[in-house]
């Protein structure tokens, strides 16, 4: 067999017979078994402030004295968006009243983002159980206009609608902000 790359840098392996395969799986093709995270993630002591989708039953607990949060306009895909006071890690909350199954609003996350950055890549992801809540974290690297960023998120769909709770930051500043990150997402919770 041959190694060889492929156009978007995956590595594969060509065999004789004209098959060939990933030498590792690519979590973003869609084909690698997400694992599952044992650990119950909650909200934060700090995190004191409910904020309410109008969309679905959905919140987000926040720390009013470390995120500031503006509603989204009728044109902007997001009905959130957050910054980190004195910071720059910004999050954002996009709900929509249709249900979508996890898996295809995985592959609508990474097809968005490889509008943006056609080398998007992702890093890691998870099944977690946050406030009851079973999410998808999913954390994805890529370049726009030169700047690497990194997006690191929850992504949940019931009945009631789907949510997309992302984080994102400068990839040089990711581990600086990692632990806030985590305090901010895990604030959210089902209403209801």
């Amino acid at each position: 067999p041959i190694k060889a790359i492929t156009d978007t840098g995956s590595e594969v392996v060509l065999y004789e017979d004209g098959t060939w395969k990933y030498t590792e799986v690519d979590p973003s093709d869609g084909t690698a078994a997400i694992p599952e995270n044992n650990k119950k993630f909650s909200k934060g002591k700090n995190s004191t402030f409910l904020v309410k989708s109008n969309k679905v039953d959905i919140g987000v607990w926040i720390d009013p004295k470390a995120w500031h949060f503006e509603k989204g306009t009728t044109e902007d895909a997001y009905e959130y968006q957050f910054a980190l006071k004195g910071g720059d890690l910004y999050g954002m909350m996009i709900a929509e009243k249709t249900q979508i199954p996890i898996e295809t609003l995985k592959t609508i996350a990474i097809g968005n983002a490889r509008e943006a950055a056609p080398d998007v890549r992702v890093v890691k992801e998870e099944y977690r159980q946050v406030n009851g809540l079973k999410v998808l974290l999913m954390q994805m690297s890529g370049t726009i206009q030169g700047i690497k960023f990194t997006y690191y998120g929850y992504y949940y769909s019931n009945a009631n609608g789907t949510i997309q709770f992302l984080t994102y930051t400068g990839a040089d500043l990711f581990d600086d902000y990692a632990d806030q990150i985590e305090v901010f997402l895990n604030g959210l919770v089902e209403l209801g």
